[in-house]
This record gives C-alpha cells, structure tokens and sequence, in this order.
C-alpha cells in the first residue's frame, strides 16, 4: 500500500523544464524575425517565433568554429599561447580578414581574438585547419558536434560561415550552441570586447555586436549580415544570478538590437530560477520490516533547478512514498517519486531512493544482537 505525501516548497528555479513559457505579448518584438529566448542553464525557452524554422545563419556559423576550439583548450591540446601557422588557403579567404598571409604565425589568443571581435575569415581557417587539419574535415566536425548538441536542423558547409544555401540553422539551434558557448569563462574576454588590435595596434578590430559596449551583463556572443542570412543576431547576459540568451535570425539592422534587448528584459523581469528543494518534515525515514535497521533514510535522485514565471505562486511538490519497504535494502533503489508542480502544470518528476542500505536480519544476526544487549546489563 502507498501513501500520498503532497506539501508546498519555497525555492529558486532554472531547470530541467522544457515547457515554453511564451512572454506576454506586449513584451515581444515588433519586428518579423525568428527568434528565441532561452534560460542557459536549463535551456527553458520563455519566448519564441519561428523558432523551428530552417533559415541561412551567415556568420554566426562562426560560433560553432569558436566552440571546437575552445574544447581544444579544455582538452590540453592548445592553450592559449600556442603558435599556429597559416596555410596556403588564407590567400583565397573572402569577406573581413586580418590579412594573413601563408606561413604567418599567430597565437590562438590572437586568432580568438579576430574570429570573435573582427569576424575575420581567414584566421577562421586557420583554427580549422589547425583542429582537423583540413577545412573539409572540420565542417564535418562541425555537424558532427551540432548532433551531439541537438541541433537536429542545422548544417555547416564552411567555419568561415559564407553564404551557400545548404547552410542552415534555427533560432531554437543556435540558442542551443550558445548555451554550450557560456560554460566557456576563458572566451568571455573576446564576447565582451568591443574594439581591440592585433600586431601592436596595426591592426584594428571592431565587434559589429554594439551590445558588448552597451547592454548590462553582456557575456557574449556574435552579430552578423550577409546577403542571404541578413541581420543576426546572438546575445548573452547574466543579471542576478540568471543567464538569458537570445537568437534573431533574418532581423534588420538596428532593430535586431532593440529586439534583442526587449527579449531579455522580458526574461530578466518575468521570470526567476529555482533550486527545488525539500523540507525536513518530508525527509522522515521509511520504516524497513525484517532488516537489522527500523528504517531507511531516502534523497531525491536528481533535482533539477527550473525556470518559473516571478507572478505565480511558489512551487508544490508531491512524493509518492510507500508505507514501508521489505529488507535486504540497496542503496540507491527506487521506492517513491517527487513531482514538482507550478500550479497545475508539471514541471519534472524524479526518483525517490534510498541513501544506504540495509542488511536481511538472520538469524545469526539476530542472536548477536540480543547476545550484546544482553552482555549490557
């Protein structure tokens, strides 16, 4: 026989909610783009439009390029001082460059640095070429990595991001991306720079993305056009302890910005992030029949932090738990369940387990146990 044990929590969310919560209207954007609000650390979409729909991504695909060769840096491969030369191919790079020439040499902070702050296409090619030692084989990397994201509906054909009509993306993808982009704490220099140079201050590079020099808790990631793409936009904040992101796709030029900064003060205002979390008169031991314990202590599986809207009530949480449980008892076995509920919708469920076992009474066990209780008197 089970019991029902329902009791209301007060807590903090960002989580493992992927119920979108659309912003209200007179928050949206005016323009006619594809967009989408994301919480990073959950990936809770709080705002969209046409957020699914395949379109040309330009130069953010840059974004993707960057993100291989961070987890360059991750794995010990690179650092930030090594030395990388350029190949033959820099001569035939299109579009912005730092003007590389073949068999120049640059540091991977220095081609970071163009890739991100001055979009430079050539230095793009360098990374590339330098993970997988050819361009072919880091666009396959690209895909390859997209797959692992989720990123189910894009496809890279180039990490410079030219234009090519096979290379396409989703507000709701590249939001994806971009969550992975803001673990990254050693790129978060470069997203937030505005203008810089290389070689001395020959060369001067200027971010096209104006929020790095003008929006409040700027973390990242990349504005870009190209004929086909048109205006895009990628953009990352934290403010009080919340990361948001929004993606525009084919938005227009200024507006874009505008855009932008009105979805994330629609997430930055409406909505809050939540650590679920029990309280003690819900953690009472179960009791166990036919153990050398009375009872078994138990602890959620795994609890996510979610993402709730700041005007509704504070979270319910319901567990399922039986009356008691039968001996021998393993640590970590299922016995019950937790849902955490926003009024009447269900933000995630996950198991109850127990914290450690418990041994079967034997009979031996059982005779030195009344043999020691015994020896005390």
């Amino acid at each position: 026989m089970r019991k029902l044990v329902a009791g209301i929590l007060t807590f903090c969310i960002i989580g493992f909610c992927f119920l979108p919560m659309q912003a209200a209207a007179e928050e949206s954007p005016v323009s006619e783009s594809a967009y989408v609000l994301m919480e990073q650390e959950s990936g809770t979409v709080l705002a969209e439009q046409q957020a699914d729909v395949p379109m040309p991504m330009g130069m953010l695909a840059k974004l993707m390029t960057v993100l291989l060769a961070a987890e360059q840096l991750e794995s010990g491969n690179w650092t930030m001082d090594t030395v990388l030369t350029a190949s033959d191919n820099v001569n035939n790079c299109k579009g912005a460059t730092v003007w590389l020439v073949s068999g120049e040499t640059m540091s991977v902070s220095d081609l970071l640095k163009a890739v991100i702050i001055g979009n430079a296409n050539d230095a793009a090619t360098v990374l590339a070429e330098s993970v997988c030692g050819s361009q072919d084989a880091f666009v396959m990397e690209m895909n390859a990595r997209a797959f692992d994201l989720g990123m189910r509906q894009t496809v890279f054909t180039s990490p410079q991001g030219y234009d090519d009509p096979k290379q396409l993306t989703t507000a709701r993808d590249m939001a994806l991306l971009c969550r992975r982009l803001a673990d990254y704490d050693c790129l978060t220099p470069y997203f937030q720079t505005w203008r810089d140079f290389l070689r001395g201050e020959a060369t001067e590079l200027v971010n096209e993305n104006t929020l790095s020099r003008t929006y409040e808790g700027h973390i990242g990631f990349k504005a870009s056009h190209t004929e086909q793409s048109g205006w895009c936009l990628a953009e990352g904040a934290t403010r009080n302890g919340m990361t948001c992101i929004v993606v525009i796709l084919n938005g227009e030029e200024d507006q874009r910005f505008a855009d932008g900064k009105q979805l994330l003060k629609t997430g930055f205002s409406q909505y809050r992030v939540m650590q679920p979390a029990f309280s003690d008169e819900f953690l009472k031991p179960i009791p166990v029949r036919g153990g050398v314990s009375a009872s078994v202590c138990f602890t959620a599986d795994s609890l996510h932090s979610v993402v709730v809207p700041k005007s509704q009530p504070d979270l319910t949480a319901v567990l399922q738990l039986p009356d008691y449980v039968e001996a021998p008892v393993q640590k970590g076995r299922k016995i019950g369940s937790v849902a955490f509920y926003n009024g009447d919708t269900l933000l995630y469920e996950t198991a109850l387990v127990t914290a450690e076992p418990v041994e079967a009474m034997t009979f031996s066990r059982a005779f030195a146990k009344i043999a020691v209780k015994m020896l005390k008197f």
